[in-house]
């Protein structure tokens, strides 16, 4: 199996094309700096031609038999399981994700198109009762036509096959905007996959250009019915503002400040090591990864200790060699902004307890004690491998400090009463929570889904395929009707 190539291209209604504008995008290993591809930028011609050929597309696709389309995305998923060392390289060279994260990010991935294959036979519609004698009132489940994705960095080809194995699935046609640190991962190796498992020209669309010319456009463009972002909460909410101007419907999954509690009965080190995974998993770049660690007084010490131990035996350096584990993070201008937060909230009477040194865009795993709610590292999304602790004293005040930010996306809690645990749990304001878990769980056919400001609509299972369709009411009168006029 020859690997692929020409992922510098646009991809658009079947063909790989360079784009027209004279400005370049170049993807960079954010490890070394070495150029990994360069593009000739897509303007406003190729975003048009992009719409114009998924709208085509979209009037044989929508009427494509459910098993066709099964078909082509059980394909698509063996052919991603044939090439995943291939993508995971991608992921360690273009993201900065290490060995594992690569392999855990191909793997959902697939998960996510095998339980989209089941959507073409779930699209059910409904026979309702009717208050109108010899009525028969229908309701049918139909594709919105064509869905524009914009997709993340952080985790390129699961997040965006979190959007398009569905879009497909439910029989509509996509234009995918990959974010410019990733247009490989996000983008046009995922075109090259579903090439490659047969699906028609027009179907999947690729344009990779600069926000500043094409970024607004892609949103307010006349064709796409949806859009579905993941990203930060403050260009969430300009894309929020500029479909809703276009009355689209829009999925919306932004950022998080997550909290991981630990409870005064919680056995410590399942907690410990449940942190760990949950915060340094991808150097902490993951919008479900754990922001603030709340932690009871009474085990306070015992949990910092222990954390701080299992910090220091993390292996820093080069994605690329599988005992990493933590790689760099995106560029150097993250590790520059969390940085400043480290300082600041240390100048606000933080503790560091381990790291904050930098290499390049590599930030060595840190470890903050006595921290407040209000100092910079817990009231901004870190993103990046550094763990907050901040101390309460009971659930009361647990509540107040897990609830008083305004993000909502996931969390986790230790303890060893697990009803209680559910009980605490569900007044969390948070749209995911696991119980004796950490906070980074996403499963294909739950529904995934922030509150607040991080977030709106839902991806996963039945939720995804109410999101990615539309319904229309018909009704049959089969004997005539008495009208009072």
């Amino acid at each position: 199996m020859e690997r692929y190539n020409n992922l510098n291209k646009q991809y658009i209604n079947g063909h790989w094309k360079d784009g027209s504008e004279d400005d370049h995008i170049q993807d960079i290993n954010p490890f070394d700096n070495s150029v990994l591809l360069e593009f000739k930028c897509a303007g406003l011609g190729e975003l048009n031609e992009a719409y114009e050929a998924a709208h085509q597309a979209a009037k044989t696709w929508s009427a494509t038999l459910p098993q066709e389309r099964r078909d082509i995305l059980l394909k698509a998923a063996a052919i991603l399981e044939a090439r995943k060392d291939e993508f995971a390289e991608w992921i360690a060279k273009e993201a900065g994700g290490a060995h594992a994260k690569g392999e855990v990010e191909v793997m959902l991935a697939r998960e996510v198109i095998l339980e989209a294959s089941s959507f073409p036979s779930r699209m059910h519609g409904q026979i309702l009762a009717s208050s109108t004698p010899g009525k028969e009132s229908r309701v049918y489940r139909k594709p919105l036509g064509v869905i524009g994705i914009i997709s993340p960095w952080n985790f390129p080809v699961h997040l965006s096959m979190r959007s398009i194995a569905p879009a497909l699935a439910c029989g509509n046609t996509i234009v995918v905007k990959p974010a410019s640190q990733t247009p490989a991962t996000g983008g046009t190796l995922l075109a090259k996959l579903f090439e490659e498992a047969g699906l028609p020209a027009g179907v999947f669309n690729v344009v990779v250009g600069k926000s500043s010319v094409i970024g607004d456009p892609f949103v307010q463009h006349p064709t796409p019915k949806m859009i579905s972002f993941t990203g930060s909460t403050p260009v969430g909410q300009n894309i929020g503002k500029l479909a809703g101007e276009g009355l689209k419907k829009v999925a919306l999954e932004l950022g998080g400040n997550n909290v991981f509690i630990v409870l005064e009965d919680a056995d410590i080190d399942q907690a410990v090591a449940g942190g760990m995974m949950g915060k340094f998993m991808h150097q902490g770049q993951i919008c479900m990864a754990v922001n603030r660690f709340l932690v009871h007084e009474k085990v306070y010490d015992e949990f910092r200790d222990k954390l701080v131990a299992r910090t220091k035996e993390l292996k820093v350096g080069d994605p690329l060699q599988r005992e990493t584990d933590i790689g760099p993070l995106i560029d150097e201008k993250q590790v520059k902004r969390i940085q400043k937060d480290v300082e600041e909230s240390i100048a606000q009477g933080a503790k560091l307890e381990f790291g904050g040194q930098a290499e390049g865009a590599v930030l060595y795993p840190t470890v903050l004690s006595q921290v407040r709610n209000d100092m910079p590292i817990a009231q901004n999304e870190i993103f990046g491998p550094v763990a907050a602790l901040i101390p309460f004293k009971d659930d009361e005040e647990m509540l107040r400090l897990a609830n008083e930010l305004n993000f909502g996306l996931s969390g986790a809690l230790h303890t060893r009463n697990v009803e209680r645990g559910v009980q605490l749990a569900r007044q969390v304001e948070t749209g995911m929570i696991h119980v004796n878990d950490q906070s980074v769980n996403d499963e294909p056919n739950a529904p995934f889904g922030g509150e607040k400001e991080s977030g709106m609509g839902r991806f996963g299972g039945e939720w995804v395929i109410e999101e990615m369709t539309r319904v229309q009411w018909v009704t049959v009168q089969h004997t005539p009707r008495e009208y009072p006029i």
